[in-house]
Order: structure tokens, then C-alpha cells, then sequence
């Protein structure tokens, strides 16, 4: 397949491209971009490919600000600067207003937003026992896997509850159901931090004694 020209963007955050009658999804391009793929989906219709090589960049392109972005599922959009993100996601809200809703706006007032980092207050973190990794993960899913992305920080997440990503893979690892707990919900409220453990398991008497620690150190509930 020969250089592919990124048209727009979908709901997702992918770059849109048309290559023999064919629509192709492309993760980690932007519009206005000329980029190389490789295809790991392919159907009669459309195909799902990942950006390999980006030329004639977009003014838009930034460097993603964590890590773990490209492994982590957990975000597709740290590759675009602020401000077009959510140019982007308001482009979506006027497409399904007209599509689904069969409505158009008179107005469209500027979009409200909030910090780019730190911002998320509920999370979903999966807790994965793997022992070639020497314990628990604790985290978002890799790309379109079922494996927990190997990380220690997240940058969406406010600071001091990323922080204690590390923290908590040690504590669950001490559990007598380190095995057994497979998802923690977080939610920040204005005047707690919650962590709700979802254990498969009754934990014994010395696991409730270790969370009770850990919530008073963490100053978290």
C-alpha cells in the first residue's frame, strides 16, 4: 500500500483515510498527514491500521506527555495538542446532534474545558497477578489486549493517586488474595479519595488490617 493522506478524524480519536474504495482507521495519525501503516484488521469494507512512519507532520502533533502512551489503552489523543482535542470532540457532539438527534444548534458557545493533566476523578484499574512480572500490575489495559500495561504512573490520573500506583501493587502482592482482587474503581470526591477493591475472596482478619494501614498512610477510604 502506497502513503496514505489522513482526511479527518473519528469518534475516536483515529485518523480517517480512503485507499481503493476503502476506509482505513488509523491509530496515531492526524488530518493533513501523510503516514505509512501497518494493518492488524482487515475487512471487505474497512481495515484498522497504527501509523508507522509520519510525514508532513500536523501543527497539531505533540509529544504525548506520559510514558505508557502507544502501550496503555487508557488514552489515543496525548499525540494532539489541547486545543484540537477538543475541537475534535466538539466536531463530534454537532455530528451526533445532527445524525442522531436530527437537530442543529443556533449557537455554539466556546468549549469549556479543564486542565489537560491530572484532570481524571474516575478510573477503572485493572489488577493483573503475573508472575514473570515479579507480582501485581495495576492499571489500564494495553491496546487492544487483554494484558495490563506494566506501569507505575499515570499522568491523567491527580498526581498523588498516581503516586500510589506503585504503592498499591505492593499491597496488593502482601494480600492472602493477591490472585483473587482483579479491579479497583476509583472515585474523588470533594472531600475523599475512594478505592473500592472488588476481591473475589472473604479477606482474613491480617488483609483487613493491611488495607486499614494503607488508607490511613494514603489518607485514602
Amino acid at each position: 500500500m502506497n502513503t496514505l493522506q489522513i482526511e479527518s478524524l473519528d469518534q475516536e480519536g483515529r485518523g480517517i483515510a480512503r485507499h481503493d474504495g476503502k476506509v482505513i482507521f488509523v491509530e496515531g495519525a492526524l488530518p493533513g498527514e501523510s503516514v505509512e501503516i501497518e494493518t492488524y484488521r482487515k475487512k471487505p469494507q474497512y481495515e484498522q491500521a497504527v501509523a508507522t512512519v509520519i510525514r508532513n507532520e500536523s501543527a497539531s502533533r505533540t509529544v504525548p506527555g506520559c510514558t505508557y502512551f502507544g502501550l496503555c489503552g487508557g488514552c489515543s489523543l496525548q499525540h494532539m495538542d489541547v486545543s484540537t482535542q477538543v475541537a475534535a470532540k466538539q466536531r463530534v457532539l454537532e455530528d451526533n446532534l445532527l445524525h442522531i438527534g436530527k437537530v442543529q444548534p443556533e449557537q455554539i458557545l466556546p468549549a469549556i474545558y479543564g486542565p489537560a493533566w491530572g484532570y481524571r476523578h474516575r478510573a477503572r484499574l485493572t489488577v493483573r497477578h503475573v508472575f514473570k512480572k515479579g507480582g501485581a500490575l495495576v492499571g489500564f489495559h494495553e491496546k487492544r489486549s487483554r494484558y495490563v500495561a506494566d506501569m507505575t504512573s499515570c499522568e491523567v490520573l491527580p498526581q498523588r493517586i498516581s503516586n500510589l500506583l506503585p504503592l498499591l501493587r505492593g499491597l496488593i502482592d502482601s494480600l492472602s488474595l493477591c490472585a483473587r482482587l482483579p479491579q479497583i474503581e476509583l472515585a474523588i470526591a470533594d472531600n475523599a479519595d475512594v478505592l473500592v477493591l472488588r476481591n473475589l475472596d472473604a479477606l482474613t482478619a491480617d488483609d483487613e488490617d493491611k488495607l486499614r494501614v494503607f488508607a490511613d498512610l494514603h489518607r485514602v477510604v
